[in-house]
Formats: structure tokens, C-alpha cells, sequence
């Protein structure tokens, strides 16, 4: 045979071999089209660590594949769950059932992510969870078909209660947000104080989007406790460390550390008041030329750097959607033993492992606020003192009460 027979036989073996596999991977897309669904609080005491910029952040994603994958194109809803369980469950079963949605990201609120979940379980779609913290998301309420991303109780009390503890903080009043994320937030904390010898005085929680911490904060003050810790977020926490500096806590001895505090709130509090503030972060936009390179395009978009969750949310919709790429297919057990097998490696983190409990492992950093003096920038806020290995950071495999984790 001529070469240039063989090069011709070649040729269509191969455009007819990719033909197929083009074919194959269109006929494993459900509907002909990647439905995703973005839930959060838009409008609520989370908007601005997650909201509208979180959303935005999963449109990057979206353009960053093409908007289509394998001639499928990929649609985008949203929806503000406004930090109800039942808003967002009914949501969720209305884009299964209305809008045939694929996977749901987003989920910040840890009551509406673990509604949402359940659902999505049933179902058979995915979660991609950026923003609950809850430790019972991956634990008791864990599911085959969801993964948390970017944080979680565990890993930012043991983060930020532990090296203050250390440091001498060894006495502690907590002050928590009367739900599922900041039940949990409190009990990690006071598990890791007690762990590294030191006593809890004192708790109290309060409801959601609470306004007036005065009370909150004279009940504090009256424990004589060292360390006051914030086991709230968003809206709650900026409001909390300002009245905090209405009641001249820092003047009276005592510490506040936050111990769910994101970029958004140190911008918002301003650094005179948060200089010297030590917290945990899952990620910071400064931390090295990838994640600075892709803040720079968010920053261009939305006016303001991205948070931990924003990241996060670009972050796992990526891989998502690299599952489908790489598979063909938007069914959920492949999609999630594909994202399970693949690491993480993007600008959010190198070598993330996703766990058979659905816990995404990954790096997780102490940082402490900067001086005005030291800023050089309105967004230049954090010093990273330490990276936290992701084994040391999330709760290890073998303590975890998720029914998916074999003995």
C-alpha cells in the first residue's frame, strides 16, 4: 500500500474515531444541555461573602469552558434561598423537576445545603457545596452525589482557636449563631480549647441577621473570659466586632477572634479596627500569581476581590465541568468517582483530594490582618503566617461518621 493510501485510510480511521466519540459523548449528556443552578443569599446577611459575586464567579467558569462541552450548551439559574431551608428545598425541586438542573452550586446557608442535598441525593444530581460549614454536611447528613469545597467547622476552629490557645488565650466566652453552622462551630471550638487545656466560661447564642449585640457583648465582658470567639458570619460578625468596639472589649483586656471572618468583612470593618486579627482562610487572592492572576479578572468584573467562597465557587463548578468533558456524560455517579479520582490542582489549590465522605482536602492558611501602615492597597489586608497542611486542617477519614467511609 502507498504511503499516501495509508495516510488517507488513517486519516478517516481517525476523524471517524473522533466523529463517535463526539457522538458517544453528546448522547451521554441528558436533555442535550449541562443545567446548572446557583443557590445562595443574595440579598441577606451572606450576600456579599457569597451572592451575586459567587454567581458571577460560576459564569466565569461557564465562559472559561466555551459555554458548551461536547455541542452541549451549559445554562445557568439562580436563586435567592434567603437562608430558609423550606425557600431552598422548594427551589431545588422545582429546577429537578421544571428545569431538569444537573447539579446545584452555590449552597452557603448549612440548613438550606442540607435540605438541598437530600434532595439532590434523591435525585441523583450533584451538589457542589462553597459555602456551608457546617461539619455534619460531610458527617451524619453526607451523600454520595455532594462535595464541600472550601471550609468547614473543623477545620477553621482548629485553625484559628488552636494557635490562640497556644498563644496564651486560654480562657474563652462564645458567642454563636443559634443554627446548624454555628451549633456546630461552637461545639468544634470548644472541643479544640478544651483539647489544648483551656476552659470555656460561657456561651450564648443568637438568632440570624441579629442586629443589637449588646447584650451579647455585656454578658461577655461580665465572664472575665480572655478570649471572646465569634461562632457567626457575614453580616452577623461585622455587626458583632463593631459593637465590640463600641464596648471597649480590647480596652478591657479581652480578645475577639473571628473565627468565620471573610475578606469582605475585614474591607467592611476597615483595618484600624481588625489590625493584628488572626483567622483561618481556605484561600486568599494574594497567596500566589495564579490565584492573583484569576482575582484580577473577578476584580474586573465586580469591583472588589473575591472571598474563599467566590473562589471556591469557581473552583468546584471548574471541575464539574472538567468531569464532563473528560467523561461525556452528566450522569452523577460517574461525574463524582471522576471528580474523586482527578485532583484539584487550579488557583484555588494544588493536589485537593476529594474524599470518599465528600470532603474536598486542601490546604488551609492562618493569616493575621495587616496595620494600615503596612497595607499597600485596599485590598492588601492579609500576612499568611502558616499553611495548614489538609490533613491536619479537616477532621481525619477515620473519625468521620459519614455511612460512605468504609472501616
Amino acid at each position: 500500500m502507498s504511503a499516501k493510501r495509508q495516510f488517507t485510510l488513517k486519516s478517516g480511521l481517525l476523524g471517524l474515531a473522533v466523529t463517535l466519540a463526539a457522538g458517544t459523548a453528546q448522547a451521554g449528556i441528558s436533555d442535550d444541555a449541562i443545567r446548572i443552578g446557583y443557590l445562595a443569599d443574595m440579598s441577606g446577611p451572606y450576600r456579599d461573602l457569597a451572592g451575586p459575586g459567587g454567581l458571577e464567579a460560576l459564569r466565569m467558569a461557564v465562559e472559561d469552558h466555551g459555554g458548551s462541552i461536547h455541542g452541549a450548551p451549559i445554562e445557568v439559574f439562580s436563586a435567592d434561598d434567603r437562608n430558609s431551608a423550606d425557600v431552598g428545598a422548594n427551589t431545588v425541586r422545582e429546577w429537578i423537576d421544571q428545569r431538569n438542573v444537573d447539579m446545584v452550586g452555590g449552597l452557603v446557608a448549612s440548613s438550606v445545603n442540607i435540605a438541598a442535598t437530600q434532595l439532590l441525593a434523591e435525585h441523583d444530581k450533584i451538589g457542589m457545596v462553597a459555602g456551608a460549614a457546617a461539619l455534619s454536611v460531610t458527617n451524619e447528613h453526607c451523600t454520595p452525589n455532594h462535595i464541600q469545597w472550601v471550609y468547614d467547622t473543623h477545620a477553621m476552629s482548629n485553625g484559628t482557636a488552636r494557635a490562640i490557645v497556644e498563644e496564651g488565650g486560654d480562657s474563652w466566652y462564645i458567642i454563636a449563631a443559634d443554627y446548624a453552622f454555628g451549633h456546630s462551630l461552637e461545639a468544634d471550638v470548644e472541643k479544640v480549647v478544651e483539647a489544648n487545656s483551656g476552659q470555656v466560661l460561657g456561651k450564648v447564642r443568637h438568632p440570624l441577621n441579629t442586629a443589637d449585640f449588646s447584650s451579647y457583648m455585656l454578658q461577655a465582658q461580665g465572664s472575665g473570659a480572655k478570649i471572646v470567639g465569634l461562632a457567626n458570619a457575614g453580616a452577623d460578625t461585622v455587626n458583632a466586632i463593631s459593637t465590640a468596639g463600641q464596648f471597649g472589649l480590647a480596652e478591657s483586656g479581652q480578645s475577639l477572634a473571628g473565627l468565620m471572618v471573610f475578606l469582605n468583612d475585614i474591607h467592611a470593618l476597615g483595618l484600624e479596627t481588625t489590625q493584628g486579627m488572626q483567622l483561618t482562610t481556605g484561600w486568599y487572592w494574594d497567596m500566589n500569581d495564579e490565584a492573583r492572576a484569576w482575582a484580577q479578572r473577578y476584580y474586573e468584573r465586580m469591583d472588589s476581590m473575591p472571598t474563599m467562597v467566590q473562589a471556591g465557587v469557581y473552583s468546584s463548578v471548574m471541575h464539574y465541568l472538567n468531569a464532563i468533558e473528560a467523561t461525556g456524560t452528566d450522569d452523577a455517579a460517574t461525574l463524582r468517582t471522576w471528580m474523586g479520582e482527578t485532583p484539584v490542582n487550579d488557583m484555588f489549590t494544588s493536589n485537593g483530594v476529594i474524599r470518599e465522605d465528600g470532603r474536598m482536602v486542601h490546604d488551609m492558611y492562618l493569616v493575621e490582618v495587616k496595620s494600615p501602615a503596612e497595607s499597600e492597597g485596599e485590598w492588601d489586608l492579609y500576612r499568611i503566617l502558616r499553611t495548614i497542611p489538609g490533613d491536619e486542617a479537616f477532621l481525619p477519614l477515620a473519625q468521620s461518621g459519614c455511612h460512605l467511609v468504609t472501616s
